[in-house]
């Protein structure tokens, strides 16, 4: 009985995660990238976070090489979106940054979509890191801008001393949440918790892309709950 209180996993709706909480990295902005196509499961994913509790939802749309949105262009839509949008739920937009050539162009031109104080989310390779990674990331904050590094339990190619090197040299991390569900598999859930355990992370996010499977990574019951008592310290920020 003791062992099964202790060892008993929960599901992120139940442990009630997203009360008050602050997603970071979504991409729910109706067609513009791989994420939700239509303005209706916009607003249905936005009705199911609502109930939820969910406070504040950044829309990052991916912005690369091969998905190469505009600044005016997300903003036209964002505000189609609010306008669409009648919930409680605070609405910001941002861009998620995959760090290439074409970042490179808009960051000398200081054309970024950022969060509060400068901050870029930026993203890589599953695979591999640009040859230039610490380049690009050196030239961000020399521009004033502090990155935010998106998921890095999902990057097969990092280890432990590359997040504490990135950490040291000033990079923050983005938990995508679901990791620690196993929906990317046992190599980023490990990462995942090996990172949640040290504290590296400073935010979280759902990196939504339907509401489907955002439903089906929220009622997986695979929380532990140490886990979820960190989760709660920084779940709002």
């Amino acid at each position: 009985m003791f062992k099964d209180l202790f060892t008993r996993k929960t599901s992120i709706l139940s442990a009630g995660l997203l009360s008050g909480g602050v997603d970071r990295h979504s991409h729910i902005l109706p067609g513009v990238d791989d994420g939700v196509k239509t303005m209706e499961e916009s607003l249905e994913i936005l009705s199911f976070l609502e109930d939820a509790g969910l406070k504040s939802l950044w829309l990052t749309p991916h912005t690369a090489e091969d998905m190469s949105n505009t600044t005016e262009a997300l903003q036209l839509r964002f505000s189609g979106l609010k306008a669409a949008y009648q919930g409680k739920i605070e609405l910001n937009l941002a861009s998620e940054y995959m760090l290439d050539t074409l970042y490179e162009r808009h960051l000398e031109e200081r054309d970024l979509l950022t969060m509060e104080e400068d901050t870029v989310l930026v993203e890589t390779s599953t695979w591999n890191p640009p040859y230039n990674m610490e380049a690009i990331l050196h030239s961000t904050m020399s521009a004033g801008y502090r990155p935010l590094l998106a998921h890095p339990e999902r990057y097969r190619y990092m280890e432990m001393a590359d997040y504490e090197k990135w950490a040291a040299m000033g990079v923050r991390f983005q938990l995508n949440l679901p990791s620690l569900t196993g929906f990317y598999g046992p190599s980023a859930k490990k990462k995942a918790e090996a990172l949640l355990e040290k504290g590296m992370y400073s935010c979280w996010g759902s990196d939504c892309h339907r509401m489907s499977v955002l439903t089906r990574q929220y009622a997986a019951e695979e929380l532990k709950n140490k886990e979820i008592k960190i989760l709660k310290e920084f779940i709002t920020e």
